[in-house]
């Protein structure tokens, strides 16, 4: 991973709309199933809306049904951190990008292949580019 990107609040509010800072700088959720990836079916790579840094590729997506994006796995190991996330009275675990701290999403035990994960990413925190299928 390269180096940490930090940025000072107003600077992320100058590159970031409303909704992308609260939900990636604050913490937010956007509401279920009203994100523009949530459906998306399409062959490509999900990068963090903040500094760009590759997340997910969809190969990994799958219709969780629980109103978000959700994914298998990220793109490497390394594209991520983990934190533990108490708020709102659940023990949760927090979703970052590992390059700007963006807050993504959290991560649960139900997912539907081997390593049993869910990643529930919000829409707002990514942004698709389109890949050709090979």
């Amino acid at each position: 991973m390269s180096q940490k990107i930090i940025k000072s609040e107003e600077e992320w509010k100058k590159i970031l709309t409303p909704e992308e800072y609260h939900v990636t700088r604050e913490r937010g959720t956007e509401r279920p199933f009203s994100g523009k990836y949530y459906m998306l079916d399409e062959n490509g790579i999900y990068n963090c809306i903040c500094c760009g840094n590759p997340l997910f590729d969809s190969g990994s997506k799958f219709d969780s049904g629980c109103g978000w994006p959700s994914y298998t796995h990220p793109i490497n190991k390394d594209s991520v951190i983990y934190i533990e996330d108490t708020s709102h009275g659940m023990l949760r675990t927090e979703v970052r990008c590992a390059k700007c701290d963006a807050h993504l999403g959290h991560v649960f035990d139900d997912g539907p292949d081997e390593g049993g994960k869910r990643f529930c990413i919000n829409s707002v925190s990514v942004d698709f580019s389109n890949k050709e299928k090979s």
